[in-house]
């Protein structure tokens, strides 16, 4: 059984670069799951009120960050803010830290560069679930990464939902297309869903609401229940699908002979992936740009 995330910890301090939404979020789980707010440093330029209600310690200088020596660096800025941040934190960044990376589009290599490359990176790339516990967040970690920091990675991130590891940085291209941006696929789905009502003359108040409840409950349905073994996706639409009824009409569109809705799915996430490797390269460019400025 894993230990409960206190205990793994042992007292280690953790700053948190960049608190907005998701940082606020990931915030309150882990002090949910009962680590100190004492022992958490967060520096964040904009704190909001749910952000200073916590108790942490906001905002510490630079000699009060030397002076604490984090175990735990966790990098939840905008990736654009990477080439200006990362450099300060190299005084901070030794053989034994490690560092959780949040920014999507930032490679390990990039990082290591950007702090001086001894500390150890774990790169993750979670969904906006996790702000309500309900999230997905795929691992992967640097070459040398110890077990133990693994595991304290995977619990930090565990306290907001599910974990899965990655063996190829290379794959987070993908997760970034299929779970990092999903949850947008869904909203519109669901936007998409309610105009459909408004055109067979629903109110628009009434439409959406209905096409939002739909989505909740069918999406409660695909979650594993103990003791029932029906949450594939396949097996409830069958369930759901009566011979010559409605939702066969519908399914017979949506399907086609092509596979219409598959097709266009593979196609939306195949542009999510390209771009996710396109500003990862860029992200590389603009580290060996400020690396030949130095």
């Amino acid at each position: 059984m894993p230990k409960p995330l206190p205990e793994l910890l042992d007292g280690q301090s953790l700053l948190l670069v960049g608190c907005g939404k998701m940082g606020t979020a990931l915030l309150q789980g882990w002090l949910g799951a009962g680590l100190d707010a004492d022992r958490f440093y967060v520096q964040e330029p904009n704190p909001g009120s749910a952000l200073q209600g916590l108790g942490v310690q906001l905002n510490p200088d630079e000699d009060a960050l030397a002076a604490a020596k984090p175990d735990i660096i966790i990098l939840a800025i905008k990736p654009q803010l990477a080439v200006e941040a990362l450099p300060s934190l190299a005084l901070l960044a030794t053989p034994e830290t490690l560092v959780v990376s949040l920014m999507a589009g930032v490679a390990v290599n990039t990082m290591s560069d950007l702090m001086g490359g001894e500390a150890s990176f774990v790169r993750t790339m979670p969904n906006t679930p996790a702000a309500i516990g309900e999230g997905i967040t795929a691992l992967y970690a640097s070459t040398g990464t110890q077990d133990s920091q693994k595991q304290v990675a995977e619990a930090l991130l565990g306290a907001v939902g599910q974990t899965v590891w990655l063996d190829s940085e290379k794959a987070i291209d993908a997760v970034t297309a299929i779970s990092g941006s999903g949850p947008a696929y869904i909203f519109h789905m669901t936007e998409a869903l309610a105009a459909a009502g408004v055109n067979l003359g629903l109110g628009e108040a009434l439409a959406k609401r209905l096409a939002q409840q739909t989505v909740i409950g069918a999406a409660a349905m695909l979650k594993p229940q103990e003791g029932h073994d029906d949450s594939d996706p396949l097996q409830l639409r069958v369930n759901v699908t009566s011979p010559g009824g409605t939702t066969e009409a519908a399914l017979d569109v949506l399907i086609g002979d092509n596979g219409a809705l598959v097709d266009l799915m593979r196609r939306a996430t195949q542009a999510a992936a390209a771009r996710a490797g396109e500003l990862s390269k860029r992200g590389e460019e603009k580290d060996r740009n400020s690396n030949l400025d130095e």
